[in-house]
């Protein structure tokens, strides 16, 4: 357990873990659309923290309050609540190894497209991944791309929100 620090930098009283500090953490919420138009929302990183509603907007609001509901319940059973496990946001970048001639064989490739190797390896894993998402013309310009599709017969819309970016 973390806690504050006086001005050594020593530590004085722990941090104690409450509803208010979950409520803070910035939990993943997934929402799917449904072919009716009604809405499933749910916090992956909660197990069985879900709800439905009507709109979007109710969704939104009541998975919070189911939120609310799920740590309140842990933290009366003193069953451990899991931190979110991607508070860092993805830079982009990887780094991976292939073998030569995979290697050799995307090289001609990109220059056969006229691009760079890099450009012809993300249009391959986006086209592979099911994503509509051109290239990058460099490096800096890298964005992350939304995903919507099918799942079974479900509409989805996966829209990631964070505990804290919704002002109470």
């Amino acid at each position: 357990m973390m806690g504050r620090s006086d001005a050594r930098g020593r530590t004085m009283v722990p941090e104690r873990k409450d509803l208010d500090y979950y409520l803070k953490l910035p939990y993943a919420i997934e929402l799917r659309q449904y072919e009716d138009g009604t809405w499933f929302a749910r916090m992956p990183e909660l197990r069985g923290c879900m709800t439905e509603a009507d709109t979007q907007e109710e969704a939104m609001e009541m998975i919070r309050d189911a939120q609310r509901a799920w740590i309140a319940a842990c933290l009366e059973d003193g069953t451990p609540i899991p931190e979110p496990q991607h508070t860092q946001p993805y830079s982009g970048q990887f780094r991976v190894r292939l073998t030569r001639s995979l290697h050799q064989e995307l090289a001609e490739r990109a220059k056969q497209e006229g691009t760079s190797l890099n450009q012809t390896v993300v249009s391959i894993l986006s086209r592979a991944m099911g994503s509509s998402v051109t290239p990058p013309a460099s490096p800096r310009s890298i964005q992350r791309p939304g995903s919507s599709g099918q799942v079974g017969r479900r509409k989805t819309a996966h829209l990631k929100q964070t505990a804290g970016s919704r002002a109470s």
